[in-house]
């Protein structure tokens, strides 16, 4: 789907796929009840009321295979940032034993990557344009940082190897994120799923066409189930885009206070 309609309220993407949804059944119930006459109505009720369960049974499994994949990369999405956020907070925590100019330029670094992600990446995720090539320089430099070190007693030494694993880990978190990122429900899903509920309303204004109130109400109710289904898997399609989406707060809340000082540029 395009990225418009993700990045609409979730009320108004509601409006929008419940109004061309009804409109679409409108339209279906309205050409077979232009056509249901003389002997086309006859052809129309042999049609076995039998087709209906398994039609609805073929588009309630797109659905659960659609909602599978939506879910679980939001899940990714989630742990990548837990786990970034938790990778940065021990980096924080574990470069004070370094005092002095170590930590102050190691908590400079921290603090641009995280206003650097929350600023520049996290836009780019959320139109589904951020790549690895983008090129994490505060981590690196807080990493180059870490190894150049030179540790004093056995309790800085084991800082610095975990202030490296977390650093690895935090690299490896975001990287994770930005993959997740890019991962979407495309146009073949979404084709086969609607081609699916389209098939089935039709199936359904063909079974009842000897009574239109019939059929206009098991239409309406299907078409009320496909338009429930398409907006929560519309509204949760893209991990880093929309109103329910991954936001940068967990990141935001481990940044450490203080501004970074003039010996550290931006890149």
């Amino acid at each position: 789907m395009s990225d418009w309609l993700h990045n609409l309220p979730v009320a108004w993407m509601a409006l929008l796929v419940f109004v061309a949804t009804y409109l679409v059944a409108g339209g279906i119930y309205g050409v077979v009840m232009a056509l249901a006459g003389g002997e086309r109505v006859r052809t129309f009720k042999a049609m076995s009321p039998g087709m209906l369960p398994p039609l609805g049974i073929i588009f309630g499994l797109f659905v659960a295979f659609l909602a599978v994949q939506v879910w679980s990369d939001f899940d990714r999405a989630q742990t990548a940032v837990n786990r970034e956020a938790s990778a940065l907070r021990a980096v924080v925590l574990l470069i004070a034993s370094f005092p002095g100019e170590p930590e102050t330029h190691m908590r400079a670094l921290v603090r641009r990557h995280i206003e650097e992600a929350a600023m520049q990446e996290w836009p780019a995720m959320s139109r589904q344009r951020a790549t690895l090539t983008m090129i994490p320089a505060p981590l690196a430099e807080a990493l180059q940082l870490t190894l150049a070190l030179t540790p004093r007693g056995d309790g800085q030494v084991a800082a610095q190897r975990e202030i490296i694993a977390s650093l690895q880990n935090a690299l490896d978190a975001r990287r994770q994120r930005i993959i997740v990122s890019g991962s979407t429900v495309n146009w073949v899903k979404w084709t086969a799923v609607l081609l699916q509920a389209t098939c089935t309303l039709l199936a359904i204004a063909m079974v009842h066409s000897d009574n239109r109130a019939t059929a206009a109400i098991a239409m309406g109710l299907f078409a009320t189930g496909v338009a429930v289904s398409v907006v929560l898997i519309a509204s949760h399609n893209a991990p880093f885009t929309g109103d329910i989406s991954v936001g940068p707060d967990l990141l935001l809340q481990v940044m450490p206070e203080g501004r970074i000082p003039a010996s550290s540029p931006r890149d």
